[in-house]
């Protein structure tokens, strides 16, 4: 793998920044044309898409870098190269997810059915974003010598991120048919949260770099059982009736409010 995509004036543009790019734009992409459909703004698709990406790379650096403490204690300048790979996912998720809630509460959005319509969108930019790993030759994979193995620091290995991205791909399908579907508000959320811990899981299994291990697993792993669990119990236990609301086109509900000196209408119920 080349880390380096091309040189502009004799400084380095990596592939991993350049595909970290490309999934965020391939995650407004899709939001924007299913928002489309459901009469939500491109505003306020792309001021969602801005806050989660920003809070998600901060959050997804922070765990890197307390992961790898005594690295980034040698030379403090290196915590902001993220160009040059060192986000950690679940820290990213963490850092996404809390920008969402506020964002929500912020625009008085029903959460329910906004984390659904959100989530649709994670397992794409999860996709791409894995291609930049490989590209980086970093997340690298466990030794071994299938035809599709590659060669990291001399040694063949499983191409662990193209097996991510190859499996989050399958989860973007399901979640866009199942959201099509019109589900109970929370079950496209809930389903993420079954099936991407459950694959990590055991994706883990072949990741060849340094793991934090406590209780004979992984950080990674402990933390996708947490997240199946929390799944699971959202899966089941969401309320039989429905508390969504009609949505106004910039993703708000039509309840009284005041929307630049306007008054919007009290939804009606259906």
């Amino acid at each position: 793998m080349q880390s380096v995509c091309f040189y502009i004036f004799g400084r380095p543009i990596y592939w991993y920044g350049i595909m970290i790019a490309a999934a965020f734009l391939a995650c407004i992409t899709h939001l924007s044309l299913l928002g489309r459909r459901e009469g939500r703004s491109y505003a306020f698709v792309s001021d969602l898409g801005f806050l989660a990406m920003v809070s998600g790379i901060i959050g997804a650096r922070i765990a890197y870098v307390l992961a790898n403490l005594d690295y980034f204690n040698q030379d403090l300048t290196l915590i902001i190269r993220v160009d040059q790979g060192g986000l950690i996912y679940y820290g990213g998720f963490i850092g996404a997810a809390l920008a969402a809630i506020i964002y929500a509460r912020a625009r008085r959005v029903p959460f329910r059915s906004f984390a659904d319509f959100v989530i649709t969108a994670l397992p794409l930019g999860q996709a791409i974003g894995r291609i930049g790993c490989f590209l980086n030759g970093c997340c690298y994979g466990t030794p071994g010598t299938p035809p599709w193995s590659v060669v990291v620091d001399g040694v063949e290995r499983h191409p662990t991120p193209l097996y991510e991205t190859i499996f989050c791909m399958a989860i973007y399908g399901i979640l866009l048919w199942y959201y099509r579907k019109r589900p109970r508000s929370g079950r496209v959320f809930a389903l993420y949260l079954i099936l991407y811990p459950m694959g990590r899981f055991l994706l883990e299994f072949w990741r060849g770099d340094e793991r934090l291990h406590w209780l004979g697993m992984n950080a990674a792993q402990e933390l996708s059982l947490v997240l199946l669990a929390a799944g699971i119990l959202i899966w089941f236990l969401l309320p039989v009736k429905e508390d969504d609301r009609r949505q106004t086109t910039d993703g708000r509900p039509e309840n009284t409010e005041k929307d630049n000196g306007r008054q919007t209408p009290k939804a009606r119920r259906s």
